[in-house]
């Protein structure tokens, strides 16, 4: 895995293959931010935001923005070893002062919220789970994001879930076995 434009463009990520992880390939992280930066549909600029990065597994999303110019990430993920190795990029990558981390389930992570209110929010929950449809209903109610935000949902392609109660789906794209799911809230 590596990072793909920025300041760290280039640089490596460490990962770890195992069957609780699955890391964002280069192909789908890099088609993500073709669509935050070039579509016309997207209102939301990158440069200087707020990014929240939940299940946020050894870092990938997160540190991407970082080098695209984010202001800081908020990092949530509660598996230990991927944890250590999120920590580990951050550290190698000089980066620790662009981010803070939650060693805590997301749900824990949302009822503590300190109210900090995000441009961008990324989830990327095992494919199996869904109930991080109640987590971005949580979100939406504590009010987390800024009026201009985008809600960015990695899934399983195969998956079918109904987020049309709660987001306003700007877009949906297939790469691979991946489906990466653009929306904001609904008002």
């Amino acid at each position: 895995m590596r990072i793909i434009t920025g300041f760290l463009k280039g640089k490596k990520i460490n990962f770890i293959n195992s069957p609780i992880t699955r890391p964002l390939r280069d192909l789908v992280k890099e088609n993500i931010f073709n669509v935050i930066l070039h579509s016309n549909l997207i209102n939301v600029d990158l440069l200087n935001s707020k990014i929240l990065d939940l299940y946020s597994g050894v870092g990938s999303f997160g540190i991407e923005c970082i080098s695209r110019g984010a202001k800081n990430i908020t990092f949530v993920e509660k598996n230990k070893t991927t944890l250590q190795i999120l920590k580990k990029n951050l550290k190698n990558l000089k980066i620790e002062n662009y981010s803070k981390i939650y060693p805590i389930e997301v749900s824990s992570f949302i009822k503590k919220s300190d109210k900090n209110k995000f441009e961008i929010i990324f989830l990327d929950p095992p494919f199996a789970e869904s109930t991080y449809i109640n987590e971005l209903e949580s979100i939406k109610s504590l009010n987390l994001c800024v009026k201009k935000h985008l809600i960015i949902v990695h899934r399983e392609r195969k998956t079918n879930d109904n987020l049309s109660k709660i987001l306003k789906i700007i877009s949906i794209k297939n790469y691979g076995r991946s489906k990466i799911i653009f929306g904001s809230f609904l008002t």
